[in-house]
């Protein structure tokens, strides 16, 4: 079993932890009614992502997410929150030595012997979700519950949906299919990017995501027999039956969507071991990007 494989199958347990964990992060996380930015790199920008879009629906306040290298700092916060699972992503380093002694940060990490520890004001470490792989699944979404939970708005019901998510077989023919587009809405917006980007990563498979009502502004063009078409979340009404008369497969997402980020986690590794390639060694990339200068 890869390290990707046997990662995943651990976020369940994750996550319970994570949630229990909330109320006693609560202090460094941001309170209600903070303008809030969210960084990341790669998948942690999709957290972001997602999790802004969380905060501001939960009436939480003001929160943008974005990629860290492109942080506006023009822009005025009361508190960033990093995401970074090695603690050492020159990005995120960079981004929070410009904000140190101007604004509040917090980082959320994985590893507490990284330069990470010194660079933000307050760290929650989440080193029991930490990975040996370099695709990340487990401490993304534990990041994740941890700051659905501090929300409020994490349940009982998700982990057992994700139970569910790694039980059940995946759907007949999804993982023959030759092209994968994943959709969301809200806050499972980020979880469809982040869905696509684990296809790109593990089983170099080419993958495209979009929010659900803009796939009929053009996307949908591409999409016809041999392909897949999955929704995190529920879909917009119509869609299905629109994407079942192009011929491809459609796939609902029945489960919550952070449960159906696992589904497509699994298919990730699935689609690997079917085109012969391991998805602990994705092509060109590293644990962690540290940049050099000449």
């Amino acid at each position: 079993m890869s390290h990707v494989e046997s990662e995943l199958k651990s976020q369940p347990e994750c996550w319970v932890r994570a949630a229990g964990e909330a109320a006693v992060h609560g202090a460094v996380l941001p309170a209600a009614g903070e303008r809030t930015a969210v960084v990341g790199c790669g998948t942690s920008w999709f957290m972001a992502q997602a999790v802004a879009a969380l905060r501001e629906q939960a009436g939480q306040g003001e929160t943008d997410a974005f990629a860290a290298s492109e942080f506006p700092h023009g822009r005025s916060y009361d508190r960033v929150v990093a995401l970074t699972r090695s603690g050492t992503t020159t990005e995120v380093l960079d981004l929070l030595g410009r904000l140190k002694g101007h604004t509040r940060t917090v980082a959320i990490t994985a590893d507490p012997r990284t330069p990470v520890m010194e660079a933000a004001d307050d760290v929650v470490v989440l080193d029991y979700a930490d990975e040996k792989s370099v695709v990340q699944t487990r401490f993304a979404t534990t990041a994740l519950t941890l700051l659905r939970a501090h929300l409020g708005l994490h349940s009982d019901a998700v982990v057992a949906d994700a139970r569910t998510a790694l039980a059940e077989p995946l759907p007949e023919g999804l993982v023959d299919c030759t092209q994968f587009t994943f959709l969301g809405r809200g806050w499972s917006v980020g979880l469809a990017n982040e869905a696509g980007l684990k296809m790109r990563e593990a089983s170099l498979a080419w993958t495209e995501a979009y929010p659900a009502m803009e796939y009929r502004h053009g996307p949908i063009s591409v999409t016809t027999s041999g392909t897949a078409t999955w929704m995190l979340g529920e879909a917009p009404e119509g869609l299905a039956q629109q994407v079942r008369d192009t011929g491809a497969l459609w796939v609902g997402g029945g489960l919550d969507p952070l449960a159906e980020l696992v589904r497509a986690q699994r298919l990730a590794v699935a689609v690997a071991a079917a085109r012969g390639l391991d998805p602990d060694q994705p092509r060109h990339l590293t644990r962690s990007v540290i940049l050099t200068t000449p």
